[in-house]
């Protein structure tokens, strides 16, 4: 799948066949940056990257060109599973640039199990912006399709076969890279969320109908049939025929399934809490915990003495320099406590969500991250002010009635 991008206010993108994210897949390995781009890998990357090596190198190669030796179908393997992976952050780049032309602010991009997560900042203009970012993507695959045939052909016309009337590796791999590049894009271009063609079928409905919320919603349930089609087709084919690869099929229709509906849920809550602000609902002057402080001291004394488990953390000057949780502390081995300093298990400031109290906290949900367990630090004029945590986010639904399953009344928050 491919990439995967927020539309609500800061968002993220997941995609391997095109998906908007929801922020939740990280990078565990840096690859550098593109463009001002920072570039990750998830290990996910690894199954999907030994998947393809593994069946070329071992079937593919051999059967369209035999009496080669293990190791030349072993590096050319290698070399189209990269290249299959380059397809895939070519096709997120391809976002992410369009993006940044339109206002949009760039994270980075992670490449993952289904293909890629594009964490981009801020708010789609309009539909056409929207058609314009998501259109990008399917097209910039359709492009290196194009590529890779074209190259093959020219291979072939060079006439550089390993064996005369057989087709040779380098020929197998490119038709191999045009044939992926083509599923990428009419994969793509379903028009069901969270796929690109999702994104473009929004962008039709909220062309149409003005309500950006309406046209989210109804791409979501789009992309709810389709997940259920590939599921029941893939359980299907898995017990007539045996193949393992319906199953595969069913997995990605239940993560579309999951992702659409989360799409749709974040744009009905983003829609409620939009005149919410930031103040309203924050626990304002939080305690700090220095960095210096050891996670054994921690745990048996000033963790008592406070009724929050959530801790801004601050260096030797005072200054705010992460935050650390009951829960990343808890994971430090026992015999481990009495060395590891907060510093050490905290998340960074710059892996944690900020915000100013005036900011909606519609366009803050989107940046709260799985590293800092979905809190948020709200500074004002450089001031720590307050912490937003899950339970203050679901006060605040309560308060709107979300909860009950409706709008409910708009109970002003006060600043509490």
């Amino acid at each position: 799948m491919s990439g995967q991008r927020g539309r609500n206010g800061r968002q993220g993108r997941a995609r391997g066949g095109g998906e908007r994210g929801q922020g939740v897949i990280q990078a565990t390995f840096p690859l550098g940056s593109i463009a001002g781009i920072r570039i990750g890998v998830n290990w996910s990357v690894i199954v999907i990257f030994a998947l393809i090596a593994f069946g070329l190198a071992g079937q593919r190669f051999p059967a369209t060109s035999p009496f080669l030796s293990p190791l030349t179908y072993a590096i050319a393997g290698v070399v189209t599973a990269l290249a299959f992976i380059g397809s895939l952050l070519a096709h997120e780049l391809a976002h992410s640039v369009v993006a940044r032309r339109n206002g949009l602010a760039v994270e980075g991009i992670t490449l993952w199990l289904f293909g890629g997560v594009s964490r981009l900042q801020g708010e789609v203009p309009d539909p056409a912006a929207e058609v314009r970012i998501a259109g990008v993507g399917p097209l910039t695959s359709l492009v290196l399709a194009g590529i890779f045939f074209a190259a093959g052909l020219l291979y072939a016309a060079a006439g550089r076969y390993v064996l005369a009337g057989v087709p040779s590796v380098i020929d197998t791999a490119l038709v191999y890279l045009g044939v992926i590049n083509v599923a990428l894009f009419a994969f793509n271009a379903i028009p069901a969320a969270p796929l690109d063609g999702g994104r473009l079928l929004r962008a039709f409905i909220w062309w149409v109908t003005r309500d950006k919320v309406k046209a989210t919603v109804w791409a979501s349930l789009a992309g709810q049939v389709l997940g259920w089609i590939l599921i029941a087709g893939g359980l299907l084919a898995f017990f007539v025929t045996g193949a393992w690869g319906g199953l595969w099929i069913a997995v990605v229709g239940w993560f579309l399934i999951g992702a659409a509906r989360a799409e749709a849920r974040q744009a009905v809550v983003s829609d409620q809490l939009r005149g919410v602000r930031v103040w309203q609902i924050m626990t304002p002057d939080p305690v700090t915990a220095p960095g210096s402080m050891l996670a054994g001291d921690f745990l048996e004394d000033y963790l008592f003495r406070s009724r929050h488990q959530t801790f801004p953390v601050t260096g030797d000057g005072g200054e705010v320099t992460g935050l650390v949780t009951f829960n990343r502390i808890k994971r430090v081995a026992r015999e481990e406590r009495a060395r590891v300093r907060l510093g050490d298990v905290a998340c960074p400031l710059s892996d944690v969500a900020t915000a100013a109290p005036d900011e909606p906290v519609a366009d803050l949900l989107p940046r709260l991250t799985s590293c800092a367990d979905g809190r948020a630090l709200v500074f004002d004029g450089g001031r720590l002010a307050g912490i937003v945590s899950p339970s203050d986010i679901t006060r605040a639904l309560e308060r709107l009635g979300i909860s009950r399953g409706g709008p409910g009344p708009r109970i002003p928050l006060g600043r509490e």
